[in-house]
């Protein structure tokens, strides 16, 4: 048996969380390894302007893995959600709930406002917070205008879609009193079906095109069209006839 210890790298069980990593978090694996970014971090106290330099608001300690670091990237990511307050909002307004964002919460600050990066299985919503969002409030999204590319607006869905499904499962079994056993099952595996049709998904997708070295690097995407749209379908009319007796 050849001695893998020579090799100068080989794949283990220490890297497999990379494999559910979103598009900011597999950048800042590459850029937390780069030898010039470890000596700007060294050098953090006497180059304060280095952040902009790599892309960042603010340097982050590239001894942390994507897991615990929280780099505040310049400019935001596509995917990234700016919510600001609704100055008209209607009386049915949905209003921010902080904590009925499922998963492990991170809050952020970068010098002018907060973000919020919420991370559960399968899933990672990144929000800007507007200084004055308070919890209850009324919110609005806000989108930079720009000629938006066909990846950006998916990227863009699939964190509305992932905003949604974080306020709006709550809303159902709250307001409508939906079964919450239910409507948790069948909504994170409605979820899945929309969030694996999006480059955002970078370790179902992104990552194996680039492993297998395809020639269409959405090939994988394409793939998943044929199953995902119906089986959407079905989760929204078991929710509907289920949860909802």
């Amino acid at each position: 048996m050849a001695d893998r210890s020579a090799e100068s790298w080989y794949p283990t069980a220490a890297y497999l969380y990379i494999l559910h990593l979103d598009g900011p978090a597999l950048a800042w694996e590459y850029l937390r390894r780069h030898p010039d970014y470890r000596r700007d971090w060294l050098r953090r106290r006497r180059r304060s302007d280095a952040a902009h330099r790599w892309g960042l608001r603010l340097l982050e300690d590239p001894t942390l893995d994507a897991r615990d670091a929280h780099p505040a990237w310049f400019p935001d990511h596509d995917a990234v959600l700016q919510l600001y307050p609704d100055a008209d909002p209607p009386p049915n307004a949905v209003a921010f709930a902080l904590w009925r964002i499922p998963g492990h919460k991170y809050l952020i600050h970068d010098g002018r406002r907060l973000l919020l990066v919420a991370r559960w299985p399968g899933a990672c919503l990144r929000l800007a917070l507007a200084p004055g969002l308070a919890d209850g409030m009324a919110y609005v999204y806000a989108i930079r205008a720009c000629d938006m590319s066909h990846a950006r607006c998916q990227a863009l869905t699939a964190s509305l879609n992932e905003l949604t499904a974080a306020i709006g499962i709550p809303l159902l079994i709250r307001t409508y009193h939906g079964d919450p056993a239910i409507v948790c099952a069948i909504g994170m595996l409605a979820g899945f079906c929309g969030t694996l049709l999006t480059p955002m998904a970078a370790n179902f997708n992104l990552v194996p095109a680039a492993l297998l070295e395809l020639k269409d690097k959405h090939g994988v995407i394409r793939q998943q069209v044929g199953t995902a749209l119906p089986l959407l379908a079905v989760n929204i009319a078991l929710i509907y006839c289920l949860a909802f007796p």
